[in-house]
């Protein structure tokens, strides 16, 4: 893993590993950085990175200039390592060890970009990600949640959804809730 731009372009990011935790590939986090480009400067976002691992996704929008990124996972070896990683390069990363969907259930703040990736073999908390996402008006006017899954799962149809992008066996969704 390697941050691909802004101020640390270039840096690797040397995470401990654990099965539990599977990093968004370099390829596929290009390809959605460069759909994102299109449509933010990165300058002043505030993002959520849920079900964040080793702050792959996380580290990517700070070092591209977003104002802050929470950070959230609940596997504590993957937090700490995110802390680490942020502190010790002076990233504005917000750090929280619990469950992606009480976080949710709680957090007052709304986000320009709200990013998921739960476990493959729990794609089905993205449905609920979604509902939380729109109910609780988690997103901020032009706001944008993108969701990362497996070819099986489909979110074709949904009335939010803007654009589904496939990088190998990543698959991401893209929604915007005030279209």
């Amino acid at each position: 893993m390697r941050i691909i731009s802004g101020k640390h372009k270039g840096r690797k990011i040397k995470a401990p590993i654990i099965d539990e935790i599977r990093p968004t590939t370099d390829f596929a986090k290009t390809g959605l950085f460069n759909i994102l480009s299109n449509h933010y400067d990165f300058e002043g976002l505030v993002v959520l990175d849920l079900f964040a691992g080793f702050g792959n996704i996380a580290f990517e929008f700070a070092s591209r200039g977003a104002q802050f990124v929470d950070a959230v996972d609940n596997h504590p070896q993957g937090t700490k390592f995110i802390r680490q990683f942020a502190e010790q390069i002076k990233l504005p990363v917000n750090i929280y060890n619990t469950d992606a969907l009480e976080f949710l259930n709680k957090v007052h703040q709304k986000y320009d970009v709200i990013f998921a990736d739960p476990p493959y073999y729990n794609a089905d908390v993205l449905d609920e990600v979604l509902r939380i996402v729109e109910e609780r008006h988690l997103l901020k006017p032009g706001g944008m949640l993108i969701l990362e899954h497996e070819k099986e799962k489909s979110f074709e149809g949904h009335k939010n959804l803007i654009d589904e992008r496939k990088y190998g066996k990543v698959h991401f969704s893209f929604f915007k809730m005030d279209k």
